[in-house]
């Protein structure tokens, strides 16, 4: 009996093990056949000033609204640059995913913007393997502030300019995200023959998480060819992003007063080490408009 009931035993041993080694076969196969998307590589659609990889859900409308500050530099007779403020207002509309299109209006140069911002590839795990999302970058300014000289005030190409950005981003770990953003920057008037029409440019921008809703945000851009007629210092930029319900609430210290790509990238005349700082803050609101 003994005999018979060790038998017994080892037979049921054995069923049970092989059915644990069935159903772990077949939970590494089902985890293997899923794609897991990285989501919220950045809060915002801005790290600082440049575009971030991010794009709201389909049927997303976006209402912005940010300020730039002069330099604080300025001290209590400037209120620390709050008198020389510069405002911008965008809509930013998500028609398809992965697809975003924007318009705004800047105070600095009376200047209107149009972009469109588009994802190519989503970082993602699993039966594929992604390890960075990638999206492409178009915009065009037209500066409307008058010039008073003729032949630059009656000839609209003389007021437009384009930028082009790749942008490369991934996020590491849950605390921290990098994004590589090469820029053209290209300029259909130029103040002197000496300076290219053409600026090349390479962006770096980076998110730290403090906590749950309050990250640090850094960038930086090195520009290759600088404008010649008069003195730039490539962009530098701190920001901090809370998170409060519906909004997303940014405060940002850079030397760019400018927060369009044309502007911060090729026009930064203010130096960051020297304390020539401008402080700015975003205010998000998100409007889900179609479902």
């Amino acid at each position: 009996m003994i005999k018979y009931f060790l038998i017994f035993c080892l037979m049921i041993f054995h069923y049970f093990a092989a059915a644990q080694n069935l159903l772990d076969i077949l939970e590494e196969e089902q985890q293997n056949s899923l794609t897991n998307k990285t989501t919220a590589i950045f809060k915002g659609s801005r790290i600082v000033n440049v575009q971030s990889i991010e794009n709201r859900s389909k049927g997303s409308l976006e209402l912005i609204i940010a300020h730039r500050f002069g330099q604080i530099t300025g001290g209590t007779y400037e209120l620390f640059g709050i008198d020389q403020a510069n405002m911008r207002i965008a809509l930013e509309y998500v028609p398809i995913q992965g697809l975003t299109l924007g318009f705004g209006r800047s105070s600095l140069r009376k200047t209107y913007d149009g972009f469109l911002k588009y994802r190519i590839l989503s970082q993602q795990t699993g039966k594929t393997n992604i390890p960075f999302s990638v999206a492409v970058f178009s915009s065009i300014n037209a500066e409307t502030v008058k010039t008073y000289i003729a032949e630059l005030d009656n000839k609209v190409y003389t007021k437009l300019s384009y930028s082009y950005q790749l942008l490369l981003a991934r996020k590491f770990s849950p605390g921290f995200s990098l994004q590589i953003t090469p820029t053209i920057v290209h300029r259909n008037y130029v103040l002197n023959v000496s300076d290219n029409h053409d600026i090349y440019a390479l962006g770096a921008g980076s998110r730290i998480k403090v906590t749950n809703r309050m990250s640090v945000n850094l960038e930086y851009h090195y520009v290759f060819n600088p404008i010649k007629s008069y003195n730039t210092f490539n962009s530098m930029a701190i920001g901090f992003d809370i998170e409060t319900g519906g909004h997303v609430f940014q405060l940002h210290f850079s030397n760019a007063q400018s927060m369009l790509e044309k502007g911060f990238i090729t026009e930064t005349t203010s130096d960051f080490t020297k304390g020539e700082i401008h402080f700015g803050f975003n205010i998000t609101r998100t409007f889900q408009i179609k479902h």
